[in-house]
């Protein structure tokens, strides 16, 4: 299902084909960068990079035997090649161009998910800015507290969007290194040169310093960032799915004519997309866990990290990939019920303002915890009885009409003078 709905250029970061064009690009960067130090002639790199090539189902045929990947592909390429091919990997071990090559996948990947996060961003300013003043319950607990605006909800996600694009920037950063550096890391048959003409024309960095791999610290920062964006977009479906209850239904997921909510009930319209959402966040933090435990390698290096990290970080980017399309589609179509919020704010009737009226009489000179008291009297009579409202019971109570005037209670109970700082608080973070 999820390769279904997956932009194709994700999917085909991590095949075989983008992974073996990839290693063979470094093993002939590497030997073009010993021919400019002049320790091997120019022509026969010449002859590797003209005769150079793979074939998927021959390296598969040959590791069937070799039990090794590299090796299996270093052979086919020969294969090809010829003579000339004694100088391809010369001096490198297979994490060169292993480790090499998956920096340089996740950094593809990673550009790809910032331009996602862009888009979302850019759906949800604009969802922010098309609700900015349409009022709805503030909830606290899951209880009513006092009116906001939805487009408060969307300008809070997008505020959050702008973070994830930072921290993904700086993963992505933190994960664009290259090391050609040998069987320990000592550059023992290889000048550093050559590693560091390799990473320029990938567009990496050289690692500072590594032990045959590139230690897994940045890995693992790559994939909890991912993890991170994961628990965001959960949060924002957690939302759209309490919103989406048939009791509070003030906002809901766009559903298309002939599509189905339920095998056995025909009326039913399910959060399924934020459901959907929801589950694969789960899958990106266990992967990001697993993550960690690949940092501790034995000596610095095992390769206990490369069997798992075939599948958490192909999944993790693919699965993230897929959350991002379907959330993006998700806020630029969801369904939003301006009347009922209104309702549900009228539900507890005049509750919402109980704060007000407190602060109201504090300013009186009222101290605080007489204020509170006088307010809590009345409001729990409200609870208790549903025929009664606040406001009317405030006009009964003595005390309180003792320090506010009819007028005063009047002007309390506006929902969008509750509202008068939301273009302030816009200011903060979206820019106009």
């Amino acid at each position: 299902m999820i390769e279904r709905y997956t932009r194709p250029e994700m999917g085909k970061i991590f095949e075989d084909e983008f992974k073996f064009s990839t290693w063979l690009k470094i093993e002939i960067l590497a030997c073009e960068a010993r021919a400019e130090l002049g320790e091997i002639p120019k022509q026969d790199v010449d002859v590797i990079k003209r005769k150079a090539t793979f074939n998927i189902k021959r390296v598969l045929e040959i590791e069937e035997t070799t039990k090794h990947d590299v090796i299996a592909f270093l052979t086919n390429v020969a294969e090809y090649v010829g003579p000339e091919s004694r100088h391809i990997h010369y001096g490198m071990t297979s994490s060169d161009i292993l480790d090499t090559t998956l920096s340089f996948q996740m950094k593809s990947a990673g550009e790809l998910l910032q331009k996602q996060l862009e888009e979302l961003k850019i759906s949800l300013k604009e969802r922010a800015l098309e609700h900015k003043y349409t009022v709805c319950v503030g909830r606290s607990h899951g209880i009513h507290a006092e009116p906001t605006s939805m487009g408060l909800k969307f300008a809070l996600w997008y505020e959050e969007c702008k973070r994830n694009i930072q921290r993904l920037g700086n993963a992505v950063d933190m994960i664009s290194v290259g090391q050609i550096s040998g069987a320990v890391g000592t550059f023992e048959h290889l000048s550093p040169k050559v590693e560091e003409y390799v990473c320029q024309k990938l567009g990496l960095k050289p690692a500072t310093i590594s032990t045959q791999v590139i230690q897994r610290d940045v890995h693992a920062e790559f994939l909890n960032v991912l993890a991170i964006i994961g628990a965001s977009l959960e949060k924002i479906a957690v939302e759209i799915r309490h919103l989406q209850r048939t009791e509070v239904l003030e906002a809901e997921e766009f559903f298309s004519k002939g599509q189905k909510g339920s095998s056995a009930m025909p009326h039913k319209r399910n959060p399924i997309i934020s459901e959907r959402v929801t589950g694969l966040a789960r899958v990106l933090r266990g992967n990001s866990t697993v993550a960690l435990e690949n940092v501790a390698l034995w000596h610095e290096r095992d390769i206990s990290h490369s069997s798992v990290e075939r599948i958490i970080v192909p999944d993790s980017c693919i699965a993230l990939n897929y959350m991002l399309y379907l959330m993006t589609g998700l806020i630029k179509n969801l369904i939003v019920y301006p009347e009922n919020m209104l309702k549900n704010l009228a539900l507890t009737r005049g509750l919402v303002f109980s704060q007000a009226v407190m602060l109201n009489l504090v300013n009186k000179g009222i101290s605080r915890e007489e204020a509170y008291k006088m307010v809590q009297n009345p409001a729990m009579e409200v609870w208790a009885d549903k025929s009664k409202n606040l406001k009317e019971e405030l006009f009964k109570s003595d005390e309180v009409m003792k320090y506010l005037s009819a007028e005063e209670i009047e002007s309390i109970f506006d929902s969008k003078k509750m509202l008068k700082n939301v273009d302030y608080i816009f200011s903060r973070s979206i820019e106009i």
